[in-house]
């Protein structure tokens, strides 16, 4: 089936930008990455273009230029992303891995069963802000617990100004709640710990099993059924990507995602007698005495407090790790006009 850039989230605002371009060029969207390949969907066909070499890492969702040498598509320009979905890599390296790109909306999966992780949760919906795209919270497995209202309390709680729907494969109505949120041409990521539920919503998002499912381990942990980031487009209109289950969300944050998804503290914060005050012992402080009145669960501020630590140490080591290789390039290029320098008669 063609598609129109449209139909793929193109715009008038990404017209002009590919306008300079668009004489010697073609666009398209990343539809899938593999290692050293990426798919493209373009009007006129699907490509699959190398990209061993490439100066950085392709994403799902990102738009490209493409140009074509000897019968043989390469990427001219990456178009702008306006978002950028981004996690800490994992073993606390100091550089991050780019989830997806040009995400409009982020449901964040969360299943009902085994109990939600609400710190998992705050992770992920502190990454979607921080990506600039705004965060959904969608509740999976409604149907196996016996309190599915609580549970949704309890992660609008822990997501203040965030839309929290319920959803459930039981029922071919199941997923009626996340319709009114699903828009033609935005785009939507999917992310969520393994076992989550997600390819089973992508499933009922795509009308047709597109995407493979599996239940859970016996321990409780989640299969790894999505091995790879794709993008499909809805019957909706909508456009959807798909990412793989998440064991572990290390955060990588340089916007105002932490602020945004700990609004409720921050704004406590704000009320403190003192300016620096660490909420700890401090005379009054606004949020000791909303974890006093019960106004705020004590386990937010001890998550809060955790993401931010986590965030500043890996900002530090990033910094660590560009201050080194801008020092090791200066001393390569020192060597070179020595030698340069030497080899002058």
């Amino acid at each position: 089936m063609s598609l129109t850039l449209a139909q793929l989230g193109w715009d008038a605002s990404r017209d002009a930008e590919f306008s300079p371009l668009a004489a010697s060029c073609v666009a398209g969207r990343v539809s899938r990455v593999d290692r050293g390949a990426v798919d493209v969907l373009t009007v006129d066909n699907p490509l699959r273009i190398t990209t061993s070499g490439a100066d950085e890492p392709l994403a799902v969702g990102d738009w490209l230029a493409l140009a074509v040498d000897d019968r043989h598509w390469y990427v001219d320009t990456v178009l702008t992303r306006r978002t950028t979905i981004r996690r800490a890599t994992a073993g606390g390296q100091s550089q991050a891995q780019v989830l997806a790109a040009n995400v409009d909306v982020v449901l964040v999966v969360v299943p009902a069963v085994p109990e939600p992780r609400l710190g998992m949760t705050e992770r992920l919906v502190a990454l979607a802000w921080d990506s600039g795209a705004t965060p959904v919270v969608v509740m999976t497995k409604a149907d196996l617990t016996p309190d599915p209202d609580g549970i949704v309390d309890d992660l609008r709680a822990s997501a203040p100004g965030v839309d929290v729907v319920a959803v459930t494969a039981s029922r071919t109505d199941g997923y009626d709640a996340l319709i009114p949120h699903l828009r033609p041409g935005a785009s939507y990521c999917l992310l969520g710990r393994s076992g989550a539920g997600k390819s089973t919503l992508a499933n009922a998002m795509a009308g047709q099993d597109l995407f493979a499912t599996a239940d859970i381990r016996v321990d409780g942990k989640g299969r790894h059924t999505t091995t790879f980031r794709e993008l499909v487009v809805l019957p909706s209109g909508a456009i959807l990507l798909d990412t793989p289950g998440l064991r572990g969300v290390g955060v990588w944050l340089d916007g105002d995602g932490l602020d945004r998804a700990f609004s409720d503290v921050e704004e406590l914060a704000a009320q403190c007698r003192f300016s620096d005050c660490g909420h700890d012992t401090e005379p009054g402080c606004a949020v000791l005495g909303a974890i006093d009145d019960g106004s705020l669960d004590e386990r937010r501020l001890l998550s809060w407090r955790k993401l931010e630590r986590e965030a500043r140490w890996i900002a530090r080591r990033h910094d660590a790790r560009l201050r080194a290789e801008e020092a090791k390039r200066w001393k390569s290029l020192s060597v070179q006009m020595r030698r340069s320098g030497r080899a002058r008669p």
